[in-house]
């Protein structure tokens, strides 16, 4: 079965556009929950212009409470700046169910493609031994190519998440080619007995056609899903996802 977890970055950047806490992460966290999603995703960065640290325990204590799973993702190497007290410190305080590492530097507006595993392999060796260390499950944001999934395979890490931003323009476009790289990627990973996630700009129209690809344990969205529940509402949205995953 695949999981939903949902991305709420959408929503703290609405509540940071004024003071306050309107709307609240928990209180639409719970919703997310109740409506049936399998985890909440985050991705705090260092300029704060979503997620922010203070924000972590009580999404911890949520997840726990209602045992769905959280999910933080992030750059490993983004140290304490200012108030940011530098990503891998907040791992170890909020210790979550899964950490996704993804190659963002500061000043990207948000993902945009995966890791070169092989030049980085003997830095993410050694922050994917503090995860194992910790009993954190370990993935990595990756493009759909063969050699990184064999170099994901060779690390060591619990499971790769495949960037699709290029799938969901290929979706739009209906570029055969494109599909059939993610195709054959997720065909490869499941050959290989290599867990996949994936995430970014799925949606309602193009998440059934990734899935029927293969085995995929995890989509993680946002974007789409929470412009989605500003149409349908964010229990009916949820649920309108629930029915698509197998």
């Amino acid at each position: 079965m695949t999981k939903l977890s949902v991305n709420i970055n959408k929503i703290a950047l609405i509540r940071n556009s004024r003071k306050g806490n309107n709307p609240s992460l928990e209180d639409f966290s719970l919703k997310i929950i109740e409506a049936g999603a399998h985890g909440i995703t985050v991705h705090p960065r260092p300029d704060q212009r979503h997620i922010r640290p203070e924000d972590l325990s009580d999404l911890s204590e949520i997840t726990k409470k209602h045992k769905v799973e959280f999910n933080i993702e992030g750059n490993p190497y983004e140290e304490r700046l200012d108030d940011y007290p530098g990503f891998l410190n907040l791992i170890d305080s909020i210790n979550p169910d899964q950490c996704t590492l993804v190659p963002d530097d500061s000043s990207q507006l948000t993902s945009d493609h995966g890791w070169n595993i092989n030049s980085e392999h003997n830095k993410l060796s050694t922050v994917l031994g503090f995860l194992r260390q910790s009993k954190i499950r370990s993935s990595i944001f990756v493009d759909p190519d063969k050699s990184q999934l064999d170099a994901a395979k060779d690390i060591g890490v619990d499971r790769v998440e495949l960037y699709t931003g290029p799938f969901a323009e290929a979706f739009i476009k209906n570029d055969e080619k494109t599909l059939s790289t993610y195709q054959e990627a997720i065909s490869y990973a499941n050959d290989i007995s290599l867990e996949l996630n994936a995430g970014h700009d799925l949606n309602l129209d193009n998440l059934a056609l990734l899935l029927s690809y293969g085995d995929i344990k995890e989509v993680s969205i946002g974007h789409g899903l929470i412009t989605e529940a500003l149409i349908y509402g964010i229990e009916n949205t949820i649920e309108k996802y629930i029915k698509i995953i197998p």
